[in-house]
């Protein structure tokens, strides 16, 4: 690792740890040359599988725009942050888990449908709503009925 003070190649490291719920090292440096320490920060770069939209289309898994959807499902919603993110953090590893190079879209709604269900009913008919393009009320009635079916088992 080069020192970001004198760019010599000899650092060495003098204290390593784990964070980010253990999915990152954080390492303390020490410039062999120039004495300065510094601090990196190591993640494994694990490639997402792309995403096969309906019409066939592929795209890059976007981590933003999963947490902006389920956003605007939980607005005004009693949800933390930090819940929300678990959430993601759970869809996450499963499409890291499918080993799978490429999901459907399809797929990849059904598990942001099952994370919104465990966190929050109303988020979760707003986003069944829209994910399956509810053409009526009894659309809504029908998810509604089976959301109280498995609540109440």
């Amino acid at each position: 690792m080069l020192c970001p003070f004198c760019h010599t190649p000899d650092t060495r490291v003098i204290d390593s740890r784990l964070v980010d719920e253990d999915n990152q090292v954080r390492r303390r440096r020490e410039c062999a040359t120039c004495a300065e320490r510094f601090t990196t920060y190591e993640t494994a770069e694990l490639m997402l599988p792309q995403i096969i939209k309906r019409d066939q289309r592929r795209s890059l898994f976007d981590g933003q725009k999963l947490r902006i959807g389920m956003m605007k499902a939980l607005e005004k919603r009693p949800v933390s942050a930090d819940q929300l993110e678990t959430a993601i953090t759970h869809i996450t590893h499963k499409l890291r888990a499918s080993g799978e190079r490429e999901i459907s879209s399809s797929q990849l709604g059904e598990w942001v449908m099952e994370e919104l269900r465990q966190l929050d009913a109303v988020a979760y008919v707003r986003f069944a709503s829209v994910y399956r393009s509810f053409e009526g009320i009894d659309a809504f009635s029908d998810v509604i009925k089976k959301l109280e079916e498995t609540t109440h088992e």
